[in-house]
């Protein structure tokens, strides 16, 4: 069983309000985001596009909810724009999150990215870094981390995502290879490790000292098998439910939940399942998510 003492249980947003897909839920109010993870048990929320960004009134209406904000979004453009440019918005998002207590900041390298392309395959297509590229990268992970932890006492957080540059396990092991621990860590998501067919249960096997915060993400495979095969984008997928909650999909959790404990995980583990809304009720579905994680960590 998961130490209470040491992880903490959040959930994200982008359940109730899609920020990639606005009209995903886009009647479900920021109050009723809190008020639902709050009424579901979890203490820990992601940031969407929806909240308020004055850290006094987004901090006013979680407190009264009992839920604090544990990590938030940031887009890098270290590959295809100048560094400076990045380190000037990122310190900037980071200031915030230390206004709101979060402890670390999750970052996915945006540069060419086919997350957000409409009409572009998610199996397809995607960009190749070269040699010059992954030093690019990994040294301004290494800048970016170094500021975050030393000035702000947040740790960079890397998340490997579908779509992306960084988006296999051989890619995942040359970031982390190439990137200092002190600074980079790894933001390890379930889901987006098994969507693009490596296994989860691998992955936080080797990386489990390095990884400070985690998203649980379950696939429908047979939804994914659908992507793959009719040339769908990563947007029409989450349309088509290829993302749910642990417990609703083919990922055995119990196994990694066993590796975080004995590596002694520290930090938040995150349910981030972004599906429409009107096909997955948000509360209903949070619920479930609850229970099956009580049930397999004691959390």
């Amino acid at each position: 069983m998961l130490d209470s003492k040491k992880v903490k249980l959040g959930i994200a947003p982008i359940a109730w309000t899609n920020d990639d897909l606005p009209d995903l839920g886009g009647e479900n109010t920021f109050e009723q985001c809190v008020s639902e993870m709050a009424l579901a048990g979890f203490t820990g929320s992601e940031v969407g596009n929806k909240y308020p960004r004055d850290p006094e009134i987004l901090g006013e209406a979680l407190r009264l909810r009992g839920v604090e904000i544990c990590n938030a979004w940031f887009s890098t453009f270290l590959i295809s724009r100048p560094y400076e440019e990045t380190e000037k918005s990122f310190e900037e998002h980071i200031a915030f999150l230390a206004k709101m207590g979060a402890k670390v900041v999750g970052v996915s390298e945006q540069s060419y990215s086919t997350q957000g392309i409409q009409r572009q395959p998610v199996f397809e297509g995607r960009h190749v870094m070269n040699d010059v590229e992954w030093r690019r990268l990994c040294d301004g992970l290494n800048r970016l981390g170094k500021l975050s932890v030393e000035k702000y006492g947040i740790a960079l957080t890397f998340h490997h995502h579908m779509g992306t540059v960084v988006q296999s396990a051989a890619e995942v092991e040359r970031m982390m290879r190439d990137t200092d621990p002190a600074y980079v860590s790894l933001l390890f998501d379930t889901g987006h490790f098994a969507y693009c067919g490596e296994d989860p249960l691998a992955m936080v096997q080797k990386y489990a000292d390095r990884i400070k915060h985690v998203h649980l993400k379950d696939i429908r495979p047979e939804i994914v098998s659908r992507v793959k095969e009719e040339g769908m984008s990563f947007l029409d997928g989450v349309r088509a439910g290829a993302f749910t909650i642990p417990g609703d999909g083919c990922i055995d959790f119990v196994p990694i939940f066993k590796v975080l404990e004995e590596s002694g995980y520290e930090g938040y583990m995150v349910v981030e399942a972004e599906q429409d809304p009107d096909k997955a009720n948000p509360l209903k579905y949070a619920m479930m998510a609850r229970k099956f994680i009580s049930e397999k960590t004691g959390l």
